[in-house]
């Protein structure tokens, strides 16, 4: 589409002055040796879009991602369970058969 646009108004590389323009419209303040390596940087982006372009993908089915996706996942059977008591008395401070934790918003522990 880039490449298109270019080839419609008559170019065939971007100049320094289409990236001054881009650039401007970005906010952007750039010294003219940015300029140039820019532009040249832009070129061959729109250079790598144009082979891109080119490819024929017509007999390509679409595709979300390119590899097949699977989740390995256990099955959810119950196993061993700590003991309630034995956990919390190791806890540096516990309070109703929970843990009590540090403060979040200022509270006193």
């Amino acid at each position: 589409m880039a490449v298109r646009w270019l080839v419609a108004m008559g170019q065939k590389r971007i100049t320094k002055h289409d990236c001054a323009h881009v650039a401007a419209l970005a906010r952007l303040q750039l010294t003219d040796k940015e300029l140039e390596r820019f532009s040249v940087q832009l070129g061959e982006l729109l250079d790598h879009v144009a082979e891109v372009e080119s490819l024929d993908i017509a007999d390509l089915a679409p595709t979300m991602h390119p590899f097949e996706l699977f989740t390995p996942m256990r099955l959810d059977e119950p196993g061993e369970v700590l003991d309630s008591e034995e956990v919390l008395s190791q806890a540096p401070h516990f309070e109703n058969g929970q843990f009590r934790v540090p403060p979040v918003l200022g509270e006193a522990l």
